[in-house]
């Protein structure tokens, strides 16, 4: 470390030691990276980052990602020895540090500040939720092209709001999952030069050598990608790191990958290279060792000397402050010119949405033709976008089939040099998109994705972190059961919807008609700390004549009497989602024919309808009433809880077939009579 002062290599190695204790502490956790990688964190920290621990969460800081997020322990020693503040969910900067030192003692322990990797929202200054590997460098390109998005947007002649940069360390395990491919190739394709990959080349996984399964040549795969490659021979070189550094500071017309070779446990005598100082605790005797090596007191728990914190407060504190100090009075500035905007930039990084955002959205007269929900979705999306200026996204090369594109003018499209457009094109790569998505939310706009619901198996572990995160994305899925038809099994979703049901935390809505999309796009857009997944018809379904029945604002509750019995007594009760409310429609009116009491109940959602009190439910769904027919085009997983243990559910436990839709119907049982006489036979079979 040629350009390494003695205190330089003093912070280094608090970084190291501090990652050491936490994790023979805990008895868990993964040492090694964060020795060896504590170096290059160190130069881009004190160097670089332009960030202020004292305000961690302001717009135009550059954004830190440590993918390989097991290596956790490196971000939060970062974060402690910077003092960075923690900041609470109503974006208030508390005086309290976001790591305390007896967080970093309780590390991976009940409500520590520290748990086993990073947590968005749990612990300030942690941009990301990192740990599935691969997914923090694909979050990290969407937050580039938030950071380019918000740019051509806000930033005005002589006033630059927007020019951060996004950092974000991996290792071969990142480098491995595919969707690091689909990422790197989206950047590459964007020109993002706002974004720097450092890639820890350390050649170790969990089972040893990366030479078992692994030996693809990085530079040569991140080149034809369209990115600039920089190589650093060792990670403890602060003069070839910062030149690294500089490269990409300079490079405008592409994302920057900087490979690092490093040492896996660096300093630890009898564990480098191995896999045990990967995924385990070096032991106490190793720790001696390893301190004795870095001239540090052997004995001593959690140090950190004298000196550490001011330097840290020198560098990237000192730089952090300048800049957003400065940030903020040309903001002040702004707004006096460009009021409006910056009362749409407040909005936006508030998540607070625009004065009369839901004027102009449509009403559908009732019609027995209807059309589509994808089409109606689509109308509403249109509107909602018009006035809300930050609702941008788009789609896995399916927007003329998702109906997701923005056509009004001005809408334009989100391209390489030309980055102010509202519609994303991302091309066949689902995962990618749902990660990049992420990180658009985490830069606050308002982002939605949309694809085949059957597609939404390929990104399921990034909308899983848009529930784990509390982001408010929007997920549009259309094509959403076998009414698909000719396509078959393999783009029929059959399992889907429970699935996605079953994540904690994400808002699934299943509509039945045009006026439903509306009310479920009400609910949606006012969401701001939960992600949302709406499901979609290709094929048309009735506009219900709401006259005649039920209000769609029922939608709000999650579910709602939408055709109910005489004097709202009902023996029986049909429940049903999307398309097939419309089938139970047309039961309820053959069975009223034939003097059975049936009510008919429309369950868009039971996320919001199970969030409602006891009373409320019941109202809806009486307990006293145990004659019960649900039906949905999809698993029957999960409907026993409405159905109780007496009820019918008439739904999929097979994967489709390839046929036209009424064939479909016919072969699965979705149909009138089908209907009527699983009805008739919970009555006991005495009626008609």
């Amino acid at each position: 470390m040629s350009d390494t002062s003695d205190l330089d290599l003093r912070c280094i190695n608090t970084i190291r030691t501090l990652s050491m204790d936490a994790v023979q502490a805990a008895n868990s956790g993964h040492p090694g990276t964060p020795m060896a990688l504590a170096p290059v964190a160190y130069c881009l920290w004190q160097r670089f980052l332009r960030f202020d621990p004292e305000q961690p969460i302001w717009g135009n800081r550059d954004r830190f990602v440590l993918s390989n997020g097991h290596a956790s322990m490196l971000l939060y020693s970062l974060l402690h020895l910077a003092g960075v503040k923690a900041v609470n969910p109503k974006y208030e900067v508390l005086g309290e540090p976001s790591v305390k030192l007896d967080d970093i003692k309780r590390f991976r322990q009940l409500d520590s500040k520290c748990p086993g990797h990073p947590e968005y929202r749990w612990t300030s200054g942690v941009e990301t939720t990192t740990g599935p590997l691969g997914q923090g460098i694909a979050t990290s390109v969407g937050m580039a092209m938030a950071g380019r998005w918000a740019a051509a947007h806000f930033n005005r002649p002589g006033f630059t709001l927007f020019d951060y940069d996004v950092y974000a360390i991996c290792g071969d395990g990142c480098l491995m999952e595919g969707v690091s491919h689909e990422a790197a190739s989206l950047a590459g394709h964007l020109k993002l030069s706002n974004l720097c990959w450092i890639y820890d080349n350390n050649h170790i996984t969990i089972e040893g050598h990366t030479d078992l399964a692994y030996s693809d040549d990085v530079a040569t795969r991140f080149l034809g990608y369209g990115w600039n490659v920089a190589r650093v021979g060792d990670a403890n070189d602060l003069d070839l790191l910062t030149q690294a550094f500089e490269t990409f500071k300079t490079t405008a017309d592409r994302p920057t990958m900087i490979i690092v070779d490093s040492h896996i446990g660096y300093g630890a005598p009898h564990k480098q290279d191995t896999s045990a100082a990967h995924g385990e605790p070096l032991g106490e005797e190793e720790i001696r060792l390893t301190k004795r090596r870095y001239d540090w007191p052997e004995d001593a728990k959690f140090l950190v000397p004298d000196g550490v914190y001011q330097r840290f407060n020198e560098g990237v504190g000192a730089r952090g402050a300048e800049l957003r100090r400065a940030w903020f009075e040309l903001f002040e500035k702004y707004g006096k010119q460009y009021p409006d905007e910056a009362d749409r930039l407040d909005r936006m990084q508030r998540r607070q949405l625009p004065e009369g955002w839901d004027r102009g959205l449509p009403i559908f007269p009732a019609d027995p033709k209807g059309l589509a929900t994808r089409d109606s979705s689509g109308k509403v999306l249109e509107a909602v976008a018009k006035t809300v200026p930050w609702l941008i996204g788009g789609s896995a090369d399916l927007w003329p089939s998702t109906k997701t594109r923005l056509t009004f003018e001005g809408a334009g499209e989100f391209e390489a040099d030309s980055y102010g457009g509202r519609n994303f094109h991302f091309g066949i790569r689902e995962f990618g998109m749902c990660a990049a998505t992420n990180g658009l939310s985490l830069s606050k706009v308002r982002p939605y994705a949309s694809t085949f619901f059957i597609f939404s198996d390929y990104a399921r572990g990034a909308i899983r972190l848009s529930a784990l995160m509390e982001l408010p994305v929007i997920y549009i899925f259309t094509h959403d059961s076998i009414g698909v038809g000719e396509d078959g099994p393999t783009h029929q979703p059959v399992e889907q919807l429970a699935s996605l049901r079953a994540i904690p935390g994400l808002m699934v809505l299943r509509p039945a008609d045009a006026n439903e999309v509306v009310e479920a796009w009400k609910v949606i857009m006012q969401l701001r700390h939960q992600p949302a997944v709406l499901v979609l018809t290709r094929q048309a379904l009735p506009t219900v004549d709401r006259a005649k029945y039920g209000a769609a604002s029922g939608v709000a509750r999650g579910a709602y009497v939408l055709a109910d019995a005489p004097g709202g007594r009902p023996e029986l009760l049909l429940l049903a989602t999307g398309s097939e409310v419309a089938l139970c429609l047309g039961a309820h009116e053959q069975l009223s024919k034939d003097g059975i009491k049936a009510r008919v109940v429309s369950m868009p959602s039971g996320d919001l309808f199970d969030d409602h009190r006891q009373e409320d439910r019941e109202s809806v769904i009486p307990p006293a009433v145990t004659a019960r027919v649900a039906v949905e085009q999809a698993s029957t997983f999960g409907w026993a809880h409405y159905t109780g243990a007496t009820g019918v559910i008439i739904g999929m436990r097979t994967f489709g077939a390839s046929a036209p839709l009424k064939a479909l119907e016919t072969k699965f049982g979705f149909t009138p009579e089908h209907l009527v006489a699983a009805a008739r036979a919970q009555l006991g079979g005495k009626r008609g």
